[in-house]
């Protein structure tokens, strides 16, 4: 049986060890770092250098770099290739292959690639892995700012979500506005079947490449916006990174299909948010990435929260994490350099106008990003409403946020179905990221402040008073929590009873957070 096109391209970028490991020997960390930062000159100058270092080398190791440093200047640089190196980089699929997959075009002697085509791993509850995800050209191949309908390929917004996904084996899940269909390829990883679903042809066309390129199937990609392609159907999980960029809608101000979903405002946010409950089985989670306008004096998180008093909405579990907040001079300036417009242009002075005549018929001051998590209750009445602003930086967290976040939830689903004197007859140990912190004045005998510090999860810190440093510090699994509360009562002089009511309340929020774990 003959391979397919996309089976010889498979081969071959094995054969080239075409990894993300490979690649950062080929060039370098300073290289690398330099095309992090949107800058080709020092990794084309290290392929410059490893071709002349590969002439005196032996014959095979030479024909193995040379083929991995013609596909990354060809799919990762964007620049062209002569014709015979990329026959010799894909022998199985060659030039006439990779023209009928799309992946380039033939200009007399050259190979131009017509898509960028990386690899990208990743570390998740199943362990390592890594894919190769093709997208569109960026703006650097291209030498301007970006068409409308470009397709995105892995970005930061893109990892972020990834690392927040739960990871909870399930039997159907959803990505909302997939792009080139990473987030569809981290649901299949735990769900029975994946839907993806996106506006654009072009998108889903990249996405079903990429799935096949990668041999996961169960995939099922369909065309149109939000949850129209899904409409009567209900999904265990919901993942989206929605075109939720608020932009000026005017003439003259480009719309990206990628991150502009038509709508005024945050509007579209709202939408997602007071839909989603329509489309979530019993027990159910969507997880979104989202802005919210803070407008005049008011605080953003009370719009939010009336989105989610909308008749749709009221019925979840509801967590709202807010990880950034932009000036609105700022937020227009990351979005326009986004597209590819440069600052001290013309053109980036007249979209900075429109976006910020944009924000000012709303009075709005500054955006807001974060995480929306929300869900369906199995059964019973929500128990979880949950705002907060988490601003800086997170834990450490190897396998995902999401383990954090699948842990987070199961403890507060344990503790909120536990009565008070159940929790004092509990038993608790500390978690093994959490570490105590004493601060003096010179010369103080006690300490002036103590912290309790989360080593995972969101790097959260808790300052903590004498008792309940002292409950947790005992927490070791062996004695109930009433136990404790009695010692510590008896060591402070003050009534039990009363001591071991004002630290519950914190030793249930300790638990949602993950310092303090049941033990069973």
């Amino acid at each position: 049986m003959t391979d397919s096109p996309v089976d010889s391209l498979r081969a071959d970028l094995t054969a080239a060890r075409f990894t993300v490991a490979e690649l950062g020997t080929l060039w370098g960390e300073v290289a690398g770092g330099a095309l992090y930062r949107g800058q080709r000159i020092p990794a084309r100058r290290a392929l410059d250098g490893r071709r002349s270092d590969a002439r005196t080398s032996d014959a095979r190791t030479s024909d193995a770099a040379a083929a991995l440093a013609t596909l990354a200047r060809l799919f990762v640089l964007g620049d062209p290739v002569p014709v015979d190196d990329l026959e010799r980089a894909l022998p199985r699929l060659a030039i006439e292959g990779a023209v009928g997959l799309g992946l380039v075009a033939r200009e007399g002697g050259s190979a131009v690639p017509l898509v960028d085509l990386r690899p990208y791993s990743f570390v998740d509850a199943r362990g390592a892995g890594e894919w190769w995800i093709a997208s569109d050209l960026g703006e650097l191949a291209l030498g301007h700012a970006l068409p409308e309908d470009h397709v995105l390929g892995v970005g930061g917004a893109s990892m972020t979500l990834s690392g927040l996904m739960l990871q909870a084996p399930v039997g159907s899940a959803l990505d909302l506005g997939t792009g080139c269909g990473i987030q569809a390829l981290h649901a299949s990883r735990h769900a029975d079947r994946v839907v993806a679903t996106d506006i654009s042809v072009r998108a889903l066309e990249l996405a079903a490449f990429n799935a096949r390129l990668n041999e996961v199937a169960g995939i099922e990609f369909r065309l149109g916006s939000l949850f129209e392609p899904v409409a009567g159907e209900r999904f265990d999980h919901i993942v989206s990174n929605p075109p939720f960029v608020i932009t000026p809608r005017g003439d003259g101000v480009p719309e990206y299909e990628y991150r502009d979903g038509g709508m005024v405002g945050d509007a579209l946010v709202e939408a997602v948010i007071e839909q989603v409950a329509d489309v979530l089985a019993p027990g159910g989670v969507a997880q979104l990435l989202a802005n919210w306008e803070y407008r005049g004096e008011g605080d953003a998180f009370d719009r939010v929260r009336g989105w989610l008093d909308t008749a749709g909405a009221a019925d979840l579990d509801v967590w709202v994490i807010e990880r950034d907040v932009q000036d609105a001079a700022e937020y227009a300036e990351t979005w326009i350099r986004d597209g590819g417009t440069r600052p001290g242009t013309a053109r980036f002075d007249e979209l900075l106008s429109a976006w910020l005549d944009d924000f000012a018929a709303r009075d709005v001051t500054s955006v807001g990003f974060g995480y929306v998590l929300v869900r369906r209750p199995e059964a019973g009445t929500p128990t979880l409403r949950r705002l907060e602003r988490l601003h800086g930086s997170l834990g450490e967290n190897e396998a995902g946020l999401g383990v954090h976040l699948g842990a987070a939830l199961a403890a507060h689903d344990g503790q909120a179905a536990t009565s008070d004197s159940e929790l004092a007859s509990s038993r608790l140990a500390v978690a093994p990221d959490v570490t105590e912190e004493r601060h003096f004045w010179p010369g103080d005998e006690g300490p002036t402040a103590m912290l309790l510090r989360q080593g995972g999860g969101f790097g959260r810190t808790v300052q903590a008073g004498t008792a309940l440093i002292a409950l947790v510090g005992a927490c070791d699994g062996d004695l109930t929590v009433g136990a404790i509360c009695a010692a510590i009562a008896q060591l402070l002089e003050v009534d039990a009873a009363e001591l071991t009511a004002e630290l519950l309340p914190s030793v249930r929020g300790l638990i949602d957070d993950g310092f303090l774990l049941p033990v069973t």
